[in-house]
């Protein structure tokens, strides 16, 4: 007797991650939206937390391109006793554009925010890849008046130092205009991180990917200015101003990051102690928020309470 195969399943897709709890409670703190002129740019803001209190503030800087949503579901986890704010730099996030990009002004925009967000008198400091050369720019005449500044994945090496050439070798080139979309879905499904990776956690990108588009003529486009990105980056001697910082300083970076390999953590080791610390993020990479949020939190956590901040 002969009876029929039974019959194949089509292939599905595996169903979505859901957002665990941790992350929808933190949605749910809400921040307050601000803007602040610096330098004839519109500068904007978002802020958690107390009008006052006695512990330091915080402020999250964010990449290359990114913007402060990036910190929606960090921030909240330090603004139950202290004020905490996220800035979208010029040409990034919803922050106006500039015609000319660099160092000077967005440490100008970061002291402008540090002022206007009443992070008290001597904040903190978190700045993730740009947005951590841009903290040690900021730090190079301003540390005394932070309790501490924390550098996330952004690596240094000899070959960064300036040379006097007119053209650094991280200049990006001149960029085209961003694309125009009909369907912001569309942009959402595209949402790469740079550089590419692999993340578990796609409820955090789409996230970050719908905060990262706006409506334009003819549909929506990418928030970031294309020439905003990285212009000028290694024109200033980061490596000298990371070591002059007199505040208490801190690294952190990312077990298996695309950037930060094992010559950099050799280089760069010199630069902190065990009062200064380098600490890695196992299982994440560059963009150690979005991988491993809470082993993140935790580490910035660990970092505060060593300072007693």
């Amino acid at each position: 007797m002969e009876f029929d195969p039974p019959p194949v399943p089509e292939p599905q897709e595996p169903p979505a991650m859901e957002p665990p709890l941790w992350f929808e409670n933190a949605l749910k703190d809400e921040p307050t939206s601000h803007h602040v002129q610096v330098l004839d740019c519109d500068i904007h803001y978002l802020r958690w937390g107390p009008q006052a209190a006695d512990k330091p503030g915080i402020l999250f800087i964010h990449g290359a391109g990114c913007h402060a949503h990036w910190w929606d579901f960090i921030a909240p986890f330090f603004s139950s006793d202290r004020p905490v704010a996220a800035i979208d730099l010029s040409g990034m996030g919803d922050s106006g554009w500039r015609e000319n990009y660099g160092a000077q002004v967005h440490v100008a925009e970061i002291a402008a925010v540090l002022a206007h967000a009443d992070l008290g008198e001597k904040p903190i400091i978190v700045g993730h890849s740009f947005g951590g050369y841009m903290t040690m720019c900021y730090g190079k005449d301003q540390g005394a008046n932070l309790s501490g500044a924390v550098i996330v994945d952004s690596p240094l090496r000899p070959e960064n130092r300036p040379t006097g050439d007119s053209r650094r070798v991280y200049d990006p080139p001149q960029r085209p205009a961003n694309r125009v979309f009909t369907d912001p879905e569309e942009m959402v499904y595209r949402f790469r991180t740079i550089p590419p990776q692999y993340c578990e956690n796609e409820y955090i990108l789409e996230h970050i990917a719908r905060n990262s588009l706006k409506a334009c003529d003819g549909g929506y486009t990418w928030k970031f200015d294309p020439t905003a990105r990285v212009a000028g980056l290694h024109d200033d001697p980061l490596e000298d101003y990371l070591r002059a910082m007199p505040c208490p300083k801190a690294m952190v970076w990312g077990a298996d990051s695309a950037i930060f390999g094992p010559e950099v953590v050799d280089y760069m080791s010199s630069i902190f102690d065990p009062a200064n610390p380098m600490i890695c993020v196992p299982d994440a990479q560059h963009h150690i928020a979005i991988d491993q949020p809470l082993a993140f939190v935790t580490a910035l956590r660990a970092i505060f309470t060593s300072w007693d901040v």
